[in-house]
């Protein structure tokens, strides 16, 4: 969320940095609706004087014996004006929250001004797209070959888009995900296994709310709604909802492996079939809390550390910096990894990490303190680390061998009992 104080002072400049995302945001409606909370304020506070010196004056009255009995109406209609008043404000006060809510980040200036993703910098290339003696196979036509996943029976579980391991493809799922857990944990990122459901506020404070509510999943009982986590950024930014740190113990580098759920998943087309995009994957995500002067480091860290995997792997990918339209809601600034996919002729993304800045901190009132300061609000950074299902179709396609087989990473035998490829079935 936004510092309205930031807003108030420099309306021009921050409509103009917010259009650079969304050029269909306008911010009159929260400056009327901060002046109107604020001349209510100085209205109610004026009230409240004038309440007081008739309070004294009734106080003096009754202590010489005199009548109070019109001090008394004085005051207590006063009171009444007051009541409302600050009813009247309260609600005010939720509706420029709600406004607040819906405002995105703002771009830091190094970021590329454009709405068009095809304007996205790329500043980092890692091998070359692999060339084949053959015309090779997606990883829909290599799993007819190797039966790793069931996508019929997962569309007749939940309907398309819900993909089901088998197998080998299950156990592989699983070498990937143990080993990005070694590696971040080498790295020193602390792991968190969390619920995957969040509350309305907790989903607010990370800016999943108002934004994206009608691309998640909610369960509705007597006690409210919980809503099925899109990542783990959620819950791990809701660790410390309404918390003050010590600035001593920051930065604090968490991570954490989760089903991900998501109702928009793209395309029918052939280019977004089978693992390209789903309403569930997996993925471990990284999450970090700084102070402001550490979050530009750390940034690159996380950067480094998706990189660090997908060189383990051995697969071509490249790094681009997002222009603003292209950027998340909460985030300043992004790097999205993107693997090369010869199925699908083309790049896809399978890491993004964004520096948020106090953008969710201040929604979720995360704040650290220095011993004799006022607190002040954290950094917050998030990047997967990485999604898995874009992952395996990368590792599938570019490791393809003209008879069907897949030559599997070395860094990934130990984790499947020394297997070193996938052969066709018989």
């Amino acid at each position: 969320m936004l510092d309205i104080k930031v807003i108030r002072a420099n309306p021009q400049e921050i409509a103009k940095k917010l259009r650079s995302k969304d050029p269909t945001i306008s911010i009159q409606n929260i400056l009327t609706l901060d002046e109107r909370v604020r001349t209510l304020k100085a209205q109610s506070e004026e009230l409240k004087r004038e309440r007081n010196v008739h309070a004294k004056e009734m106080g003096a009255r009754k202590s010489r014996g005199e009548d109070i009995g019109e001090c008394l109406g004085v005051v207590d209609g006063i009171g009444k004006k007051i009541t409302k008043m600050d009813r009247d404000i309260s609600q005010l006060e939720e509706r420029l929250r709600f406004e607040l809510g819906c405002l995105p980040n703002l771009p830091y200036p190094e970021v590329k001004i454009s709405l068009d993703p095809k304007e996205n910098i790329c500043i980092k290339k890692f091998l070359k797209k692999p060339s084949f003696s053959f015309h090779p196979k997606n990883h829909l036509e290599l799993n007819e070959i190797l039966g790793l996943f069931d996508f019929k029976r997962g569309a007749k579980l939940a309907g398309s888009g819900w993909p089901v391991y088998r197998g080998l493809g299950s156990q592989l799922e699983w070498a990937l995900i143990h080993f990005m857990v070694d590696t971040h944990i080498a790295h020193g990122f602390e792991q968190w296994i969390l619920p995957l459901v969040g509350r309305s506020e907790i989903m607010f404070g990370s800016a999943h709310l108002p934004k994206f509510e009608d691309q998640l999943y909610k369960i509705h009982d007597k006690d409210g709604y919980l809503y099925l986590i899109s990542t783990a950024e959620v819950v791990l930014n809701g660790l410390h909802y309404d918390e003050i740190l010590d600035v001593h113990s920051l930065p604090l580098k968490y991570f954490s492996y989760t089903p991900c759920f998501r109702r928009e998943a793209g395309s029918a087309g052939v280019q977004e079939r089978g693992l390209i995009r789903t309403h569930q994957f997996n993925k471990v995500e990284m999450f970090c809390i700084t102070h402001p002067d550490a979050s530009a480091e750390i940034f690159e860290e996380m950067v480094s550390s998706a990189e660090e995997i997908l060189k383990a792997l051995n697969i071509p990918f490249r790094n681009m910096l997002l222009v603003t339209g292209d950027m998340s809601f909460a985030s300043a600034k992004t790097v999205d990894l993107e693997v090369w996919l010869p199925g699908q002729e083309r790049y896809y993304e399978v890491s993004s990490v964004s520096n948020c800045t106090d953008f969710q901190a201040r929604r979720s009132k995360i704040r650290y303190k220095n011993k004799g300061e006022r607190p002040q609000f954290v950094h917050t950074l998030n990047g997967s680390g990485l999604a898995t299902s874009r992952l395996m179709v990368a590792l599938l396609e570019n490791n393809q061998q003209e008879d069907g087989r897949v030559i599997l990473p070395t860094v990934l035998h130990k984790y499947l009992n020394g297997l070193t490829e996938l052969l066709p079935i018989s």
